[in-house]
């Protein structure tokens, strides 16, 4: 698949279907993962690969005790209605664990370290794209709290689970989400 063919047509996957993934395609996946650019080619990205379902309902417990404090925070009666069931369906999710440690000269600087998160994203994108490419399904997921998580996969204190994706076959034809006109969102400074 071309690879702006990929960017255009790549879409999140909220459902999937039972059907393992095969090892040598998740290797391939994290391969396109760990050729993401980072500050100083630190490279402050970990994987974890999730299949255990015992882990997976963890991890979908906590999503939902984080939706109910979500929408108690902010008020957002429409996330009531998004069902998670996704992290229990999909064969595959890998926690995108990083490093502060490893972010670059922010380190130093006021606002401190977020390269390392934005290199984790990099990494994070090149997965669902080779996902894509593969012809399988994948969704960027976030919304769970970081201590909790760090527990539920026996993370360290000093790394930060950034993200999940969750990889499988879809369980239902993916649809072309809506996106602005690059024009819409650009500055020219001449």
């Amino acid at each position: 698949m071309d690879l702006f063919s990929a960017i255009e047509t790549r879409t999140s996957c909220r459902q999937f279907l039972p059907d393992a993934v095969a090892k040598e395609t998740i290797g391939q996946i994290l391969a396109a993962g760990v050729r993401a650019p980072s500050p100083l080619n630190a490279q402050p990205w970990q994987f974890i690969v999730i299949t255990s379902p015992e882990k997976k309902e963890a991890i979908h417990a906590e999503a939902n005790r984080c939706r109910a404090w979500a929408i108690e925070q902010s008020g957002w009666k429409w996330l009531s209605t998004y069902k998670m069931d996704f992290l229990l369906q999909a064969p595959v999710l890998v926690a995108v664990v990083g490093d502060p440690k490893k972010s670059g000269m922010d380190m130093f600087q006021d606002d401190g370290p977020v390269g390392y998160q934005l290199a984790c994203a990099a990494a994070i994108q090149n997965m669902l794209l080779a996902t894509h490419a593969l012809g399988l399904g994948s969704l960027f997921f976030t919304l769970f709290d970081k201590s909790q998580l760090r527990r539920i996969l026996d993370v360290t204190e000093e790394k930060t689970p950034v993200a999940l994706v969750c990889i499988g076959k879809p369980g239902e034809p993916q649809k072309a989400v809506p996106r602005k006109d690059a024009k819409e969102k650009t500055i020219y400074i001449d």
